[in-house]
C-alpha cells in the first residue's frame, strides 16, 4: 500500500485519544491487495439502511422519509417485523453467488450505527448486524470480499435520508463522534477478522462543506488508529472535498483507501450535459483518481444519466429532469425512466447507458477500481446492477473490456496553444470537478 511508517510516531501524538494513537509500526497486508489488484464491486443499498427510492414498497402509505421516522411511525414491534422480513430476504445467498458469476470480487455492505450500537430514546430497531454476520459467510462462500461501510452516524453526518434521517447535520456534535469510534470498534472486534473482510470503511460521505474538517481528519486518524493492527484496509471517504485534497494528508499512515464517489444526476448543469460529455467526464474523473497518491476507488456510482428514479431525491420529490423538482427547468421527459425495468427503456436510454458504464468501468480501472450503486431496486432502472446485468447494458463478465469508451474522448490537441491548452483544459476540468462535488452534495439533499 501507500505510504512509509518514517512519520508514524508523529501521527500517533495528533490522535485524541491514547488507544487510537499508532505508536507502535503495526502493519498487516489486507487479504485483498488494493495496491495491485482492480476492485470490481457493487453495493448492498437499502439492505441494512432503507431509502425510499430503492425499496419504495416500504414507504408507500405512510408518512416516513427515512428509517427513522418509518420505524417511529411504526413502532418497535411492527418495524422490528417489517425490518426483520426485508433484511432476511433482500438479499440472500443466491445473490452473492450471481455477483460472483457476474465476475466481481468486492461487495459493499452499508450499515448503520444504531445497527451496531443504538442510542437510548432513538426508534430505530435491531437485528440487521446479526444477519450482517450471515452474510458475510455468504460473501466467503462465493469468493467475494467484503467492505463494511458505516453509512450512518450519529446526529446524520449529512442529512441525506440514507443516513438514517434525513434533515440537519448534527454529527460531531456531542458525544457523536465518540459514539462513531464505538461502533467502528465494535465491527472490528466482531468482524474485521472474518476472511471474506477486506476493507473497513470509517464513514460514508460526510458533508465536509457543512463540517469542521480538523474535526474530520482527526475522526478518520483516530479510526485508522483503532484499525492499524487488522488485516483491513481502511476506507475513507474524500468528504466531498475532491480526491487530490488529500494528498498531503496521511503520511506514514499505511493500507489506506480512499473512497470517492461520482454522480453526474444531482446538478442540473450535468443533466444538460449530452452522452458524449458524460463519457468525457466519466473518462477525466478516472484520470483524476489515478494521478491521486493514495489507492483510490469509486465507492460509488451509477449508469443513471438522469435523476428520474422514482423518490431518487427524496420522497415526493419529483426530478430535475422532468422539472417537476423545485420548479426545475424541464430538460426531457421521464417516461419509462422513473419506474420499471432496464428492458422496458427507449433503445436510445439502453445504448447511451450502456457506453457510460463501459466507460466508466475503464476510467475507473485507471485507478484502483470501482463498487457499483446498487445490486437492486424494486424499479430503478439507471441503478440496477442485477437488471443491467440480465438485459446486455453491463458487461457480464464486468472484466470484458471489449468495448472500452475512453480513447475515443481524449482532450484534442490545439494546434495553436499546443501542450499548455490542454494542460490547461485538465486544471480547469479538475476545478469544475471540484466545485461540482460540492454542488452534488448539496443538491442530494
Amino acid at each position: 500500500m501507500h505510504g512509509s511508517w518514517t512519520n508514524v510516531v508523529a501521527v500517533g501524538l495528533l490522535a485524541l485519544s491514547s488507544n487510537a494513537s499508532p505508536l507502535t509500526p503495526y502493519r498487516r497486508a489486507p487479504s485483498f491487495d488494493y495496491s495491485g489488484s482492480k476492485v470490481r464491486g457493487v453495493n448492498t443499498g437499502g439492505w441494512f439502511v432503507l431509502e425510499p427510492w430503492i425499496t419504495p414498497s416500504l414507504f408507500e402509505g405512510n408518512g416516513a422519509v427515512d428509517e427513522y421516522t418509518l420505524t417511529q411511525e411504526l413502532g418497535k414491534d411492527a418495524a422490528k417485523s417489517k425490518l426483520s422480513q426485508h433484511w432476511n430476504s433482500w438479499i440472500t445467498q443466491d445473490d452473492f453467488n450471481q455477483m460472483a458469476a457476474a465476475g466481481l470480487n468486492h461487495v459493499r455492505i452499508p450499515i448503520g450505527y444504531w445497527s451496531v450500537i443504538p442510542l437510548d430514546g432513538e426508534p430505530f430497531v435491531q437485528g440487521a448486524y446479526q444477519v450482517l454476520g450471515r452474510a458475510l459467510n455468504w460473501a466467503q462462500a462465493a469468493g467475494l470480499k467484503v467492505m463494511i461501510d458505516l453509512h450512518g452516524a450519529p446526529g446524520s453526518q449529512n442529512g441525506f435520508d440514507n443516513s438514517g434521517r434525513y434533515g440537519n447535520v448534527a454529527w460531531t456534535q456531542g458525544d457523536t463522534v465518540a459514539h462513531t469510534i464505538k461502533v467502528l470498534n465494535k465491527i472490528r472486534d466482531d468482524y474485521a477478522s472474518h476472511p471474506a473482510v477486506s476493507a473497513i470503511e470509517l464513514l460514508n460521505e460526510p458533508m465536509g462543506p457543512s463540517l469542521d474538517m480538523n474535526v474530520v481528519r482527526q475522526f478518520y486518524m483516530d479510526g485508522w488508529g483503532n484499525l492499524r493492527d487488522s488485516n483491513v484496509a481502511v476506507t475513507f471517504h474524500e468528504a466531498f472535498t475532491g480526491v487530490q485534497a488529500w494528498n498531503d494528508w496521511g503520511a506514514g499512515m499505511a493500507n489506506l483507501l480512499l473512497d470517492t464517489h461520482h454522480y453526474e444526476v444531482f446538478n442540473v448543469d450535468q443533466l444538460r450535459m449530452s452522452p458524449d460529455d458524460h463519457i468525457r467526464s466519466a473518462c477525466d474523473f478516472g484520470n483524476q483518481m489515478a494521478s491521486n497518491n493514495k489507492a483510490t476507488i469509486s465507492g460509488e456510482w451509477t449508469g443513471g444519466i438522469t435523476d428520474c428514479a422514482k423518490w431518487l431525491n427524496g420522497k415526493n420529490k419529483g426530478a430535475r429532469y422532468d422539472g417537476t423538482f423545485q420548479n426545475a427547468s424541464p430538460i426531457g421527459s421521464c417516461a419509462g425512466k422513473s419506474s420499471g425495468s432496464v428492458a422496458s427503456l427507449s433503445s436510445d436510454d439502453k445504448y447511451n447507458i450502456g457506453r457510460y458504464i463501459e466507460a466508466q468501468l475503464e476510467g475507473y480501472e485507471k485507478a484502483a477500481g470501482w463498487i457499483f450503486w446498487t445490486w437492486k431496486t424494486e424499479g430503478a432502472p439507471e441503478w440496477d446492477m442485477q437488471d443491467l446485468l440480465k438485459n446486455g447494458l453491463f458487461p457480464n463478465p464486468v472484466t470484458d473490456s471489449s468495448a472500452r469508451k475512453c480513447k475515443s474522448f481524449l482532450f484534442p490537441t490545439i494546434p495553436v496553444h499546443g501542450v499548455q491548452a490542454v494542460a490547461s483544459h485538465r486544471v480547469a476540468a479538475q476545478h469544475l470537478r471540484a466545485q461540482m462535488n460540492t454542488d452534488n452534495a448539496l443538491n442530494k439533499r
